[in-house]
């Protein structure tokens, strides 16, 4: 299991049954009502709409909340949110890139910035760190009753580049950022509901340091995950069995 596939089933597990759900929400949240003001409120005319109601289903947040988060994208009086992104070094050369979602670029550059200095890190100039990681199509599908073979070859066939079983009971499905939305039609065909479905930016090389400076590199990255106008954290550092362990 590749070091990001280790991480993404360790986060799994945590927000099962830790307080982070609740922050999970409100990422999710401003993910719908983005959407809405960017698209309109039809899911079937708006792809981002869509993607946002299947991964806020696939954390079981209530209807109601998902109703009121479109009812929030409708509003014109509402806030106006822009979605800069981050770019910097943390201890040991670990590259990280930051997405977010704000209606205070200055509030959110202030927050993001006293962490990378608080921590030892530094921040850099937007595009110096996007050569380091390509955007991909990542879902991630619960087994359940599926034929793992027949079910991959639907899948190569969508444009699948990489299938992981993990140890879960979770398939997680890897594709280049043009073919996102074919598997999403795809697995829309096939009556199959993902988890999560959503872009990220995977390193193209990770770098290994020893568990206890990753323990620490990853307090930081949950200090900048728990901010609330930080969606999606990217980051090189590679997840190790010992880390991952250790992380548990």
């Amino acid at each position: 299991m590749s070091g990001h596939s280790k991480w993404s089933t360790i986060k799994r597990k945590k927000g099962a049954i830790d307080a982070k759900r609740s922050k999970i929400f409100s990422k999710i949240i401003k993910e719908i009502t983005v959407a809405v003001k960017e698209g309109g409120a039809d899911p079937d005319a708006n792809p981002r709409l869509r993607m946002a109601i299947s991964n806020a289903k696939g954390q079981s947040m209530p209807k109601d909340n998902i109703e009121r988060a479109i009812s929030k994208g409708k509003d014109k009086d509402g806030a106006s949110f822009t979605e800069p992104t981050f770019e910097g070094y943390l201890p040991n050369g670990i590259a990280v890139f930051i997405e977010s979602t704000t209606d205070n670029h200055q509030r959110t550059v202030s927050n993001i910035r006293a962490i990378f200095n608080k921590y030892g890190g530094s921040l850099g100039t937007n595009g110096s760190l996007t050569f380091m990681f390509d955007r991909k199509g990542v879902f991630v599908v619960p087994v359940g009753d599926l034929d793992q073979d027949d079910f991959e070859m639907e899948l190569i066939d969508a444009g699948a580049e990489e299938i992981e079983l993990e140890e879960d009971g979770f398939f997680r499905i890897t594709t280049s950022l043009e073919d996102f939305g074919a598997m999403s039609k795809k697995l829309e065909e096939l009556n199959i509901e993902p988890e999560s479905a959503e872009l990220q930016r995977i390193p193209n090389d990770t770098k290994q340091l020893d568990t206890g400076d990753a323990l620490k590199i990853m307090k930081v990255i949950d200090h900048f995950e728990d901010d609330d106008d930080i969606q999606k954290v990217f980051h090189n550092l590679e997840i190790t069995d010992e880390l991952a362990e250790a992380m548990q």
